[in-house]
């Protein structure tokens, strides 16, 4: 027989076990909601036109790098985390499949790439190594890169990138920053399957840009060839569009004609006041 006070504290217990549960389900629920996506779009919205510092990293090598080292044309940077199950893997194989159009358009020399680790805990030279050899990068100016939690904390509040710890690792969004020569945040990309078009279109921009306050015979070659190049929504891929050449010309001779009509039209007629 147990007695009654014995018999009153198991109840209890029961009690509070049974209203346990449910209360680490709903704090576990409030763990994974405490990423608000519209904030952190905001945010990263916000962050265009920011001119970022010169922030100094150490690439696989255990080299450093700065930003600033990579100034000298465009910058496309994703931020990824090392230990990722499916979201930056899927950004960073997406990427690699948009940089190689993206460089067979624009040219190998077109702009610079940089997966940046934002878990300073784990995200080392050796781990952006191992991260870089899993999703198949071996790319000319691709930069995988290690940071202090410092050094990290500026680079995204700059950029707008947030991230909160989830159960599974982190919740942040899917971003790809595109920054202009001179370091200022251009133009931000979401989404882990964004498309060709949406990184070679801003590129293009920047681009056209450095070629319309060029007087070089070669830049303004380069700017034509740029305008000329149009997506192919059909084969997801840029082509050199020739028919913009045909309507050109089409319209040149139209507007010959036109003139050629009128000065025959004036020495027929004479000039105004002539008697007959």
């Amino acid at each position: 027989m147990i007695p009654s006070a014995r018999r009153t504290r198991l109840a209890l217990v029961r009690t509070l076990s049974a209203l346990a549960l449910p209360l680490l389900v709903l704090a576990a629920g409030a763990v994974r909601a405490a990423f608000d996506e519209e904030e952190a779009f905001a945010r990263s919205q916000a962050a265009i036109g920011v001119l970022l510092d010169d922030h100094r990293f150490v690439d696989t090598r255990g080299q450093p790098v700065g930003l600033g080292d990579l100034r000298r044309r465009p910058l496309v940077m994703s931020l990824v985390y090392t230990s990722c199950p499916d979201t930056c893997n899927i950004v960073t194989h997406n990427l690699a499949r948009v940089v190689r159009e993206a460089r067979r358009v624009l040219g190998e020399e077109s702009f610079t790439v940089a997966t940046v680790g934002f878990d300073h805990r784990f995200d080392t030279p050796e781990q952006m190594r191992l991260y870089a050899d899993r999703q198949g990068v071996e790319m000319e100016e691709w930069h995988f890169l290690s940071g202090d939690a410092d050094t990290l904390e500026r680079l995204l509040e700059q950029v707008g990138f947030s991230y909160v710890e989830s159960p599974r690792g982190y919740d942040h969004l899917a971003q790809v920053s595109v920054i202009d020569a001179s370091g200022r945040v251009y133009r931000q990309i979401y989404g882990d399957a964004f498309t060709v078009r949406s990184l070679v279109e801003p590129l293009k921009e920047l681009a056209l840009g450095r070629a319309a306050a060029a007087s070089e015979l070669g830049d303004w070659i380069e700017r034509v060839k740029l305008i000329c190049t149009v997506y192919d929504p059909n084969s997801g891929r840029y082509r050199f569009d020739y028919s913009i050449f045909v309507a050109a010309g089409v319209g040149l001779l139209c507007l010959g004609g036109i003139a050629v009509f009128i000065v025959r039209a004036w020495r027929d007629q004479g000039p105004p006041g002539r008697g007959a």
